[in-house]
């Protein structure tokens, strides 16, 4: 491969407004939120999909790799070059917009470097949304190519569950356009090619377009900060509250002490929920589409709940607005950020398994790694645990990459071999989690991955994460 060819080709493909080669300016595409930073040969702005998949012709021609990206919000550096200096990135925001929104079946059509913020706000009109809640503003595409959660992941789905059919561009052969799907709901035609490239960080093709099912605006939302008497308390509580609410059950968010803590030193002009604070909290949200009436009315009906186990499972709660109460939960991550350096765990387990893991967790960390402090937080509704640590400057000396790995490693080992857990609930793979993947994951699966991918990528040079 000629770098200085390829730019000259790229320059005369995609204009100035479509190619980045400044370093100051391919600065803010080279780093991921977290981890993930390298050097890119330049960064790619296609206008269109046609202007896309001339582009990966380009590069398959001149066995140029591409690292696909959305908004540059993923956690695991699945978006970012490595340091090699001849990754193109792939920047797909200049390919966004709503294309359709269907009321009737429900569906919104959209690019791929659409933002989650957009697609809402194309659907409120029509009373509907595309209901992933994050904290950050992530594409249509990125969501696909992460298979993103969230913290009502446990009433409406991950994104492969509201996904009816999409739209790529495969790199064999290269720059083919293939439509998977469409906004039938039912359709049992043969194998259900969309899903190879859900969850799979771009390494099978670049998702240009998707049809999303949306769904209708919550019209009704009662949420409580609840402290139970246990977290078994606490299971049991969610448990009841599937059992009494079904699908209104929306939410069922955990919040340790450190984790609260955290964000009301950060965030003074919150005030405090309980005082003192509870070892454990519960953010629990209820909410209908169905209008407020004399026959429902679901905030009376929590708030009946909720007197209900104040007998035996809940020993304090505050009621507020599903916002203020939100405000809180969502504002954890950027709080923790700001206590020193991160050490952050994407994982679950087995809801009924929870409290045994965060005790085990916690031991293993307050005896092997002193100096740590954890600060969890998760969506106990699915068993995703955010189980994040932050080890203050003063400690820091104290923990070298290698302790850092070490720590990794045992807790990671604790989840899946002891738990039977994952050690990527949300995050998906990435560079960041190759090496645990490899670690981790059957070799049978990893085999199956090595006859799979070559199909699509026969080459290597879609990506950064391989799955053999």
């Amino acid at each position: 491969m000629s770098a200085e060819r390829a730019l000259q080709q790229l320059q005369s493909l995609l204009g100035s407004s479509g190619l980045i080669t400044a370093a100051a300016e391919r600065t803010p595409y080279e780093h991921g939120p977290r981890y993930g930073a390298g050097q890119a040969l330049c960064v790619a702005r296609p206008a269109d999909v046609a202007q896309a998949a001339e582009l990966m012709r380009l590069c398959a021609a001149e066995g140029v790799r591409l690292v696909p990206q959305g908004a540059n919000t993923g956690l695991v550096g699945a978006a970012s070059p490595d340091d090699s200096g001849l990754q193109v990135i792939l920047s797909m925001e200049r390919i966004r917009g709503v294309i359709d929104i269907d009321p009737v079946d429900g569906v919104i059509q959209a690019w791929a470097g659409t933002r989650l913020s957009d697609l809402n706000q194309a659907l409120a009109p029509h009373g509907l949304c595309f209901p992933i809640d994050l904290g950050a503003d992530p594409s249509v595409g990125g969501m696909l190519a992460a298979n993103t959660g969230g913290a009502r992941l446990i009433r409406y789905g991950d994104v492969r569950h509201n996904t009816l059919g999409l739209q790529a561009l495969l790199m064999q052969p290269p720059g083919e356009l293939l439509e998977m799907g469409n906004r039938l709901h039912k359709n049992n035609t043969g194998p259900d090619w969309k899903q190879l490239f859900i969850g799979t960080a771009g390494s099978y093709g670049i998702v240009t377009q998707a049809v999303l099912r949306a769904h209708p605006l919550p019209r009704q939302r009662a949420t409580a900060l609840v402290v139970p008497a246990s977290l078994e308390a606490g299971l049991r509580l969610l448990q009841d509250a599937q059992a009494q609410f079904a699908d209104f059950l929306t939410a069922f968010e955990g919040i340790s002490r450190n984790a609260l803590a955290s964000v009301l030193r950060h965030l003074p002009q919150v005030v405090a929920p309980f005082d003192p604070l509870p070892d454990y909290a519960l953010l629990v949200e209820v909410s209908s589409s169905a209008e407020a009436g004399e026959h429902f009315d679901l905030d009376k009906l929590f708030m009946a709940w909720l007197e209900r186990h104040f007998d035996d499972a809940i020993v304090d709660a505050v009621v507020d607005k599903p916002d203020t109460l939100w405000r809180l939960r969502h504002a954890i991550s950027d709080s923790v950020k700001q206590e020193g350096k991160i050490v952050a765990f994407d994982i679950s387990v087995s809801r009924s398994r929870l409290p045994a893991f965060r005790a085990e967790a916690l031991a293993l960390v307050e005896r092997d790694f002193a100096g740590a402090d954890v600060y969890d937080f998760g969506h106990w509704g699915d068993g995703g645990v955010h189980f994040n640590l932050a080890i203050a400057p003063a400690a820091q000396p104290q923990f070298p990459a290698e302790r850092i790995e070490a720590l990794r490693t045992a807790l990671y080992d604790l989840v899946v071999q002891r738990y039977q857990g994952s050690f990527s609930a949300e995050h998906g793979i990435g560079p960041f989690n190759q090496h645990y993947y490899q670690r981790y994951t059957q070799p049978a699966q990893r085999a199956l991955a090595a006859r799979v991918q070559p199909v699509f990528d026969p080459h290597c040079l879609l990506g950064n994460t391989r799955f053999a």
